[in-house]
């Protein structure tokens, strides 16, 4: 009888790539404290400088479930920009911006919504990172995954992105989570909370 499919999520930390193999000199999964079934690997990915919450899983099809179905899932973020945004760069926001897109073409980027939020309860600012600049919070949320596109989108209109955080996938939340925490998830919370279709997979 084959091993049952695990679940988990992770609060990825900054500076830490979404994989456990690479040829470059790189912080990895592997060096979070847990030890990790074989076959376990990410869905979807955080570059190196965005962190918070990321899906890994021994279940192969949960790629394809998750993003290559019709239905759309939202995926939220917490940014710190540069400058303290006013009202009218928040509309702008709501209404899309244009932003580059791989071949240099020009994309009219939607999010679902966008706020202006508080940083997280447990955040702490990075001490080789941080200035001591003017600085907000904005909670956007996505359907669409373009190459950078939150990055993007803040740039677009002024106020470059200093922390990229993000903090839910669907009804899945990082919540109270720490940097380089693991939890692992029971397989039909884990789908009940992504929306997608269980069992029978």
């Amino acid at each position: 009888m084959p091993e049952p499919f695990k679940y988990y999520i992770i609060y990825k930390p900054y500076n830490m790539v979404s994989q456990f193999v690479s040829p470059d000199p790189v912080r990895l999964l592997g060096d979070l404290d847990f030890d990790f079934p074989e076959g376990t690997h990410a869905i979807g990915r955080l570059d190196s400088h965005s962190e918070g919450l990321l899906i890994l899983t021994t279940n192969k099809k949960v790629t394809r479930l998750l993003f290559e179905s019709e239905q759309p899932h939202e995926r939220t973020y917490l940014v710190q920009v540069r400058h303290v945004m006013i009202p009218a760069k928040l509309e702008t926001l709501r209404t899309g911006v244009d932003i580059e897109v791989e071949g240099g073409k020009l994309y009219h980027a939607k999010p679902v919504s966008v706020a202006m939020a508080q940083a997280p309860d447990n955040f702490m600012e990075l001490s080789s990172y941080y200035r001591p600049v003017p600085h907000s919070w904005v909670a956007i949320t996505l359907t669409e995954g373009k190459f950078h596109q939150v990055r993007k989108m803040v740039k677009a209109i002024g106020h470059p992105c200093k922390r990229l955080i993000r903090i839910s996938i669907e009804n899945l939340l990082l919540g109270n989570m720490h940097p380089g925490e693991v939890r692992e998830i029971e397989e039909k919370e884990f789908f009940q909370k992504l929306n997608i279709p269980y069992p029978d997979l």
